[in-house]
């Protein structure tokens, strides 16, 4: 038999501590009496909440989502913003989302009709690992970059403290004001003086490559135990810089893998 919190949790998708509310406060009832911390009804007996019935033949369901940038994690649209849910099936929206992700943020989200499993993943106490790949405006400087994993960054509602670990790109060394050199005419191609049209190219060339470089360069890799209301944009915003692309790969022990964007799949819980 199941304890009866864990049963009304997945099914209503609250924690245990909130269906043991429900049951402390006298508003369930197993067989027309009123329910007890600790109880396990039997299998066939009839469960109401509120006065409501639920419904025992719900079964547990767990989606993993690859969430696009521009989409919001609520069930309406915000402004110009459609909602994850539009993603979903309808069979599926029902589900809640286990955290969240910012409107500009991507990567995998996880929804559940498992309260007690969303409890699990999000409470500090459960120190459930995130890993995310964030770009920069501008490279970090090794000592900040230091700050923030060795001794946390102060913010309004606490310290943030994460790893923080460069992402190396190959040809990312490869400076602007080297690669512009390949691009200079050679002697017996021009009188000493640039046509407009070369310098031109060789401008938008120089400057093209400055903004990958910097993108290239300024790619890290953030590992995370906690997950608080745009964290890490705090973070690096109370250092001087501006996370331009935040990208979540894994959440516990759940990775994005081959998901494209705008797909979901259905995960097992143990995964």
């Amino acid at each position: 038999m199941t304890r009866l919190n864990k049963h009304i949790a997945r099914i209503l998708g609250i924690s245990r501590r909130e269906a043991d509310t429900l049951i402390d406060s006298g508003k369930v009832k197993v067989d027309s009496k009123t329910a007890v911390l600790g109880q396990q009804p039997d299998a066939n007996a009839a469960i109401t909440v509120d006065g409501k019935t639920i419904d025992k033949s719900s079964t547990a369901q767990y989606i993993a989502l690859n969430k696009p940038v521009g989409y919001v994690c609520s069930r309406k649209q915000q402004g110009d913003s459609p909602t994850i849910y539009s993603l979903l099936p309808p069979d599926l929206q029902q589900l809640k989302t286990v955290g969240r992700l910012d409107r500009d943020s991507s990567g995998i989200i996880l929804l559940t009709n498992d309260g007690d499993f969303a409890h699990q993943m999000t409470h500090p106490s459960f120190s459930k690992v995130k890993i995310y790949e964030v770009n920069l405006d501008k490279p970090l400087q090794p000592l900040h970059q230091q700050m923030i994993s060795d001794h946390g960054i102060q913010l309004e509602d606490g310290v943030s403290k994460f790893m923080v670990e460069k992402i190396e790109t190959p040809n990312s060394s490869l400076s602007a004001d080297v690669f512009s050199k390949h691009l200079q005419p050679k002697p017996d191609q021009t009188s000493g003086l640039l046509s407009d049209m070369a310098r031109s190219r060789l401008e938008k060339t120089s400057a093209e490559k400055t903004d990958t470089t910097n993108e290239t360069t300024a790619r890290y890799r953030i590992t995370m135990h906690e997950g608080r209301n745009r964290q890490i944009r705090r973070t690096f915003d109370a250092l001087g810089y501006t996370v331009t692309k935040l990208h979540r790969i894994q959440f516990g022990n759940f990775q994005l893998d081959e998901l494209r964007p705008r797909e979901w799949k259905k995960v097992e819980k143990n995964s």
